[in-house]
C-alpha cells in the first residue's frame, strides 16, 4: 500500500490575503475555474460570531468517474484561514487547509490537501495523476485571482 498523496505548497500571490481569502470562499462559483469540479451547491450557512461555517457539496467530474462529495468549509476571516474538513462521499477522509498572510509583496498563500478515496481504482489513478492534479488546482486558483483582481 503507497502512502497517501499529500501536497502542501506556500506561494506568494501579487494581491491581498483579503482577496485571496474571498476567492477560496466562494465555493459556488468553483465550477467556473476550477478543473474537474462540474457543480457546487452550498446547502447549509451558518453564521458564529468568530466563523462563519459552509456545508457544499461538490461535483468532481474525471474521466468516466462522476462523484459528488460533501464537505464542511469553516472560514476564520479574522485569522484569514479557511479549513475544509470531509462529510460524505467517495473519499475516506480529507483534509484541505488555506492560510493567508499579507506580505510587503502581497500574500503568502498555504495550502494543504490530503485525502484518501474508498476506492482502490480511484486511488491508484489518481496517484498516477496526482502532482499534476494539485498543479493545476493550485494554477486554476491563480488565474482566477489574475482574472479577478488583476488591472491588466
Amino acid at each position: 500500500m503507497g502512502v497517501m498523496p499529500t501536497h502542501a505548497e506556500k506561494r506568494t500571490l501579487p494581491y491581498t490575503s483579503a482577496q485571496m481569502f474571498a476567492l477560496i470562499a466562494d465555493v459556488t462559483a468553483y465550477p467556473e475555474f476550477l478543473p474537474w469540479c462540474s457543480a457546487a451547491r452550498i446547502t447549509q450557512r451558518v453564521h458564529h460570531p468568530d466563523r462563519e461555517v459552509i456545508d457544499a457539496d461538490l461535483v468532481i467530474s474525471f474521466k468516466v468517474f462522476r462523484e459528488k462529495f460533501t464537505s464542511r468549509v469553516t472560514l476564520h476571516e479574522a485569522e484569514q484561514k479557511i479549513d475544509v474538513e470531509y462529510l460524505d462521499g467517495p473519499f475516506k477522509y480529507l483534509n484541505n487547509h488555506w492560510t493567508f498572510v499579507d506580505r510587503p509583496d502581497g500574500c503568502e498563500v498555504d495550502f494543504f490537501v490530503d485525502f484518501e478515496f474508498k476506492s482502490k481504482i480511484l486511488q491508484s489513478l489518481i496517484g498516477v495523476v496526482f502532482g499534476e492534479a494539485m498543479q493545476r488546482i493550485v494554477g486554476a486558483f491563480e488565474a482566477r485571482a489574475k482574472a479577478l483582481y488583476s488591472d491588466a
